[in-house]
């Protein structure tokens, strides 16, 4: 039986990616767990490895990928580098109707290529089996404390993206010294879990909801808090997580009790746009508001938190929000201002220990699918495009990928 070559593509999406679906090490390691596999990598002068980490390891480097079954890279494909009739994998931010990529959708289709994406490979029960959100959660509470320190001129973190690897920023720990202020971590996802690693390692006790919301600390402290913590149904007095999946429309915040205690938010749940957001702008101005330091992980724009107005780079991660004007105003302007750290590709700032975690998942997850006939249907559920045709599911993006070629036309008309 022929062997299944992958190839790992050169990132071609700007601003540039620097993570990796493999890393040299899980390349080695996918070739002797699945030896009907090959592996091809194509050189890359921006990537977090150099194309000498791969070709020390004996994997090989080849420029045009023409001759691969299936092509892996992390972020979206530029639409001039995508090879006809192949099959992709890649995040192509597409399912919620994402304006800018609907020219993308249009050349898959037009270019009948299968394209599967890491978002929607799940297991049956719903469990997405690949992501970045260890290391969105990691990164983002960092970057949430270095900002918290920054505002108060508490000490001086070095940025995440200047650390080579997380040991590095480990290293930077010693340097927190925080007073007995609160820090609220939202969701229970892997962005949480995440979150929470950091402030575990930096000595942080965790304590419990109802602690936090009424009891003093002589030191920092966090809580984890869930959907029932902070939402509720007024016609329902038992709390009942299906249905709030479910209606989430049908449910108000009780979030303000928890902006009397906080001083540090870190917003790592999923937020879906039918459910209420945590607090409103008319909330940010009453004098009980006290959240200072908002560390936005999710960086749902206008969404879960409505001061995240829009997202910010790495370089540059944080802005002011003035709650009196309502205005944006640059960071640490004043300290009545809320600081808002919103950074929307987190795991770019630690782009080779993230890889390591994605080329795991890659390998215990995905690789036994393409050599088991996709047992559980596992890759059909992730399948967008299947030979240039939307799938059944996804069938509801034909309209979305059509505007694309509407747009092109009415352009040519002007």
């Amino acid at each position: 039986m022929s062997k299944l070559k992958i190839g790992i593509i050169k990132e071609g999406k700007t601003p540039v990616d620097k993570r990796v679906p493999l890393t040299p090490k899980k390349c080695v390691e996918a070739l002797q767990e699945f030896p009907r596999m090959d592996i091809a990598v194509q050189p890359s002068d921006v990537r977090c490895f150099t194309d000498e980490e791969y070709t020390e390891l004996g994997i090989a480097l080849q420029q045009d990928l023409s001759d691969c079954d299936v092509l892996m890279g992390v972020k979206e494909v530029p639409v001039e580098q995508l090879i006809p009739n192949k099959t992709y994998f890649f995040f192509s931010h597409t399912i919620k109707k994402q304006p800018h990529n609907a020219k993308l959708l249009r050349a898959i289709l037009d270019k009948r290529i299968t394209l599967v994406d890491y978002e929607l490979l799940k297991t049956p029960e719903g469990q997405r089996v690949v992501a970045f959100g260890r290391y969105a959660g990691i990164v983002g509470a960092y970057n949430g404390i270095l900002t918290y320190g920054k505002k108060h001129k508490l000490f001086d973190l070095k940025p995440a993206y200047l650390c080579h690897e997380m040991e590095d920023m480990q290293e930077e720990y010693f340097k927190v010294k925080l007073p007995p202020i609160k820090i609220a971590v939202t969701g229970g996802g892997r962005v949480a879990g995440g979150a929470m690693e950091v402030l575990d390692k930096m000595g942080i006790k965790k304590v419990s909801v109802f602690d936090y919301l009424y009891k003093q600390f002589p030191e920092p402290v966090y809580a984890q808090l869930h959907s029932s913590d902070y939402n509720t149904r007024p016609d329902v007095e038992v709390w009942d997580s299906p249905d709030f999946y479910a209606n989430p429309h049908l449910y108000k915040s009780t979030f303000h009790k928890f902006t009397r205690v906080t001083d540090l938010l870190m917003a790592c749940a999923y937020w879906d746009p039918r459910a209420p957001k945590l607090f409103t702008e008319e909330e940010t101005r009453q004098p009980d508001f006290i959240i200072d330091t908002i560390a936005d992980i999710t960086c749902d724009v206008d969404g879960s938190i409505p001061t995240t107005k829009h997202s910010t780079t790495i370089v540059e991660p944080a802005y002011d929000y003035n709650p009196q004007t309502r205005e944006l105003e640059p960071a640490y302007s004043r300290p009545e201002n809320i600081t808002v750290m919103a950074v929307d590709n987190l795991p770019c700032e630690l782009p080779r220990n993230a890889s390591r975690d994605f080329g795991r998942h890659l390998i215990d997850n995905v690789f036994p699918q393409f050599f088991n006939g996709d047992e559980g249907g596992m890759l059909e559920r992730g399948t967008i495009v299947k030979d240039g045709k939307l799938t059944e599911r996804y069938t509801y993006l034909q309209e979305y990928a059509d505007s694309a070629v509407n747009n092109k036309e009415k352009q040519e008309l002007v």
